[in-house]
């Protein structure tokens, strides 16, 4: 016989579709229950079976071969109209279910159900997690106790994905906003270096620039990957090395070979100043205007420390005038403390070369380095 209708059928409704889980591809955390439920209960069918408003759909199942039955074949649906644990010791003695093609059915004789209801944290059953058999039985007080612990395991499976699809939301959001609210705060930096007189200004104004591009890069780098604390440091820089290459004037290229590691938010914001600041320096002083050149970044390991290489092959210096009281050598010094590291910086056989050495772990400092050679 047909289910009757939930009280709460279209809250419950509503509830069930929140989870965006039915017709979902097939995930070990339910497979697993299914298949330890099927053995400690001694059952040839388990499933995790969703009740919807005219099919229940299995999210889990073993023994069973079709993915989702009509409500007509579904004894779930009974079963989400009671608050505990249903079991019917006879199918074929029991109205709810005697006239279900899967009890008396020429492919199906279950003779046997019990289910366990899925219940949200609001109170509405979503479906159940359970079992069958075919021939009549009970369960012991010890398999209802499983039957009912595995549901409510199932349950908190189920909020979790939904918690983790709502952050991923959330995040893509706040991406959205942050990247907006960083290119209005870009827009404005350029407008008020283009109406300065003053060329320190001008080069503050444009550091800060820098700066909060770098930001920008950071925060889609750290949420579209998913890690909170950690970041792909080869990704980050390779994406700042793309952005540095499009600013690059006509004629000179920017390049990179970059190590994979993973590092702190914080650290790789302090690297990618480094970088940006070293790129700009060599733009502005390293080639005369109209010339060939190129600028390349590189980082490598070396036991447990980084190495972080910028070098290009201009004539003129990546710092001003190779003089370590620019703004932006004073940018990259106070980067390379941040980083525990020693920078060291300065002419090179065929232009100029900054490096960096600085620990994979944070709290070791690095007392000393190898001259960068050239």
């Amino acid at each position: 016989m047909l289910a009757d209708v939930p009280e709460d059928q279209a809250a419950r409704l509503a509830e069930l579709h929140s989870y965006d889980i039915l017709d979902s591809a097939p995930e070990a955390a339910f497979d697993d229950v299914v298949g330890l439920v099927a053995k400690l209960l001694d059952v040839p069918v388990a499933l995790v079976s969703l009740v919807d408003e005219t099919r229940q759909w299995f999210k889990a199942r073993i023994g069973m071969e079709p993915t989702q039955t009509p409500l007509e074949q579904s004894i779930c649906s009974h079963a989400i109209l009671d608050d505990a644990m249903t079991e019917i010791a006879d199918t074929l003695g029991d109205p709810r279910t005697l006239d279900n093609p899967l009890c008396c059915g020429p492919l199906a004789e279950m003779r046997f159900y019990a289910g366990a209801p899925l219940v949200t944290p609001t109170g509405h059953k979503l479906g159940t997690l359970c079992v069958l058999d075919d021939k009549p039985r009970q369960l012991t007080d010890t398999q209802r106790e499983v039957l009912r612990v595995m549901a409510d395991q199932v349950m908190r499976q189920l909020d979790l994905r939904r918690a983790l699809a709502a952050e991923a939301v959330l995040r893509d959001e706040i991406d959205h906003r942050v990247k907006n609210s960083l290119q209005t705060v870009s827009s404005f930096l350029r407008i008020y270096r283009s109406r300065s007189d003053h060329a320190e200004t001008r080069e503050i104004l444009e550091a800060v620039n820098r700066r909060v591009t770098a930001v920008a890069e950071l925060h889609a780098a750290l949420y579209q990957s998913g890690q909170h604390g950690e970041v792909a440091l080869d990704t980050y820089l390779g994406r700042m090395v793309a952005l540095l290459s499009r600013q690059a004037p006509d004629g000179i290229t920017v390049t990179s070979a970059l190590a994979p590691a993973m590092v702190s938010p914080q650290r790789a914001a302090a690297l990618a100043l480094i970088v940006s600041e070293f790129a700009a320096n060599a733009f502005k002083h390293a080639f005369p205007e109209g010339a060939q050149g190129h600028v390349a970044i590189a980082v490598t390991q070396q036991d447990h420390d980084l190495v972080l290489s910028c070098e290009d092959n201009g004539t003129g210096g990546g710092a001003p005038a190779g003089n370590s009281t620019g703004i932006g050598m004073r940018l990259m010094d106070a980067a390379a403390d941040q980083l525990g590291g020693t920078l060291q910086a300065g002419p090179a056989v065929g232009g100029y070369r900054l490096r960096l050495v600085f620990p994979l772990d944070p709290a070791r400092r690095v007392t000393g380095a190898a001259p960068s050679g050239g």
